[in-house]
């Protein structure tokens, strides 16, 4: 249901509403009405005999340059001054039989620089692994010093353990040799 009065609504006011059987009365007069016209215009091209309607019907890929042209044109104050800028583009569409998607993409100043930070990365990493970089010869130098020091503290372990068994049989002899006098 649609409000028939729109000035300002106050609560206190009465409104009124359209009824349901008037508004579909409404839309089947727009509805014929739009027949109507459209029957009129299918009659009246075939009367005039328009030679641009006719061009136009017959060369469909013209028709649609013209149009764009029309509508460029009509754009607000642009179809009345005439501008000469170089570096204007025109934007052009393209129709799907137009579309060049075998040939080779162009790559983005963005997407480019991303490309060529990854395969500097993957060299880099392989030459690391190969141990030819600064890094890595570092690394392999710390590496080489930590095992060298693991080695010695585990041989001393080893020589302390050995002090301990060979002082515990010591120990043991002494008693033992205690015991039997």
């Amino acid at each position: 249901l649609f409000c028939a009065g729109r000035k300002g609504g106050h609560k206190g006011r009465a409104r009124q509403y359209t009824s349901p059987e008037e508004i579909d009365a409404q839309l089947q007069a727009e509805k014929q009405k739009a027949r109507e016209e459209e029957e009129q215009e299918e009659g009246g091209e075939g009367a005039t005999g328009d030679p641009k309607k006719d061009k136009k019907s017959l060369d469909s890929d013209e028709s649609d340059e013209d149009d764009e042209d029309y509508q460029q044109k009509r754009k607000g104050v642009e179809g009345l001054i005439d501008i000469e800028n170089p570096n204007r583009v025109i934007q052009t569409t393209k129709k799907v039989t137009q579309l060049d998607l075998d040939g080779p993409k162009e790559l983005s100043r963005r997407e480019r620089e991303e490309i060529e930070k990854q395969k500097a990365k993957e060299r880099y990493m392989k030459m690391h692994l190969a141990g030819k970089t600064e890094q890595a010869k570092a690394d392999l130098a710390r590496l080489a010093i930590i095992r060298k020091q693991r080695e010695e503290a585990a041989r001393k372990k080893e020589e302390e353990r050995k002090a301990k068994d060979e002082a515990a049989m010591a120990g043991k002899r002494l008693q033992s040799l205690s015991l039997n006098k």
